[in-house]
């Protein structure tokens, strides 16, 4: 009943993938050189992040509003 009518920000409706991606990632943990790669490759696709240049792509690409300059 908490799913269908308490759950009022969804907070269980994919908790049952969480505990399956959860369980993989503790079976990757296991073997280490797979792991470290992993997360270097991770690591190196990442792009910069800034709060200033996120909120700059929001404004320009979501809002569609331009800065004001105080």
């Amino acid at each position: 009943s908490l799913v269908n009518f308490g759950d009022h920000y969804q907070l269980l409706a994919d908790y049952r993938s969480y505990i399956d991606t959860q369980d993989k990632v503790d079976e990757l943990y296991k073997t280490p050189i797979e792991w470290t790669h992993r997360a270097v490759m991770n690591i190196a696709n990442m792009g910069h992040f800034s709060s200033d240049r996120t909120i700059q792509e929001y404004a320009d690409e979501i809002w569609n509003i331009k800065a004001v300059k105080l």
